[in-house]
């Protein structure tokens, strides 16, 4: 049975993702603000979190950024604004995916479903090796932990899976659209600026100078590789 946490102020939004989410075998718990989303999420393994953006005490970014410090459960964030910004500020804070209420409650089921799903395969994919060390970047395949020069990276999951994507195939470019297909799913709903956020975010956390990267190379007006 799949944990979900569903985290919203409306509590008759959670009362009815809740009910629709139960009738397919998935057990759920909701919070109705940050600070108990926060708790929650350090004390229970969840599969994935649906988390509003709008919350009393702790914004949604906040909880999000605050749960990538030792978590990389799926996030789908939840935005009344439907905006290009708050959609990207999601992303920025390390959500996995994106709902703009008002949202129909299949699209809700067939996004948790397609994440669990993916996360599932991968973690039963085995490993192509334990280790990968590559200059001063090291990373555990298995625990799926980064270090630069023996100092822990804490990557969330879109990034951990980017960066080892590009590392088992060095000098490969990929686009975008294959970035998103493969990190994110042929069913996954982005644009090309997801990925460029996440590259992003993803040199500020392991190249020593992000405007002139070592490791995630562009290939303008193509793509993204790891040069080796």
């Amino acid at each position: 049975m799949k944990k979900v946490l569903v985290v919203d102020d409306e509590k008759l939004i959670v009362k009815g993702i809740k009910f629709s989410l139960e009738q397919d075998e998935m057990e759920v718990t909701a919070a109705y603000d940050g600070e108990q989303a926060l708790e929650l999420a350090k004390n229970t393994e969840f599969d994935i979190i649906l988390l509003d953006v709008m919350l009393p005490g702790l914004s949604g970014f906040e909880v999000c950024q605050a749960i990538r410090e030792f978590s990389d459960v799926p996030i789908i964030m939840l935005t009344a604004k439907g905006e290009d910004m708050d959609k990207i500020l999601g992303l920025e804070y390390g959500a996995d995916d994106y709902i703009t209420k008002p949202f129909n409650i299949l699209e809700v089921k067939a996004r948790i479903k397609a994440i669990i799903r993916r996360n599932s395969k991968r973690s039963a994919e085995p490993s192509e090796s334990k280790t990968l060390v590559e200059g001063d970047l090291k990373i555990d395949v298995d625990s799926r932990r980064v270090y630069i020069s023996g100092t822990e990276i804490n990557l969330t999951a879109k990034e951990f899976n980017i960066l080892t994507l590009l590392l088992f195939h060095p000098n490969k470019v990929y686009s975008r659209d294959d970035l998103l297909k493969t990190v994110w799913g042929s069913d996954a709903l982005g644009d090309g600026r997801t990925v460029d956020v996440h590259v992003r975010r993803l040199r500020e956390k392991i190249e020593s100078n992000p405007g002139d990267p070592k490791y995630i190379q562009t290939k303008w007006g193509v793509g993204y590789y790891f040069k080796k």
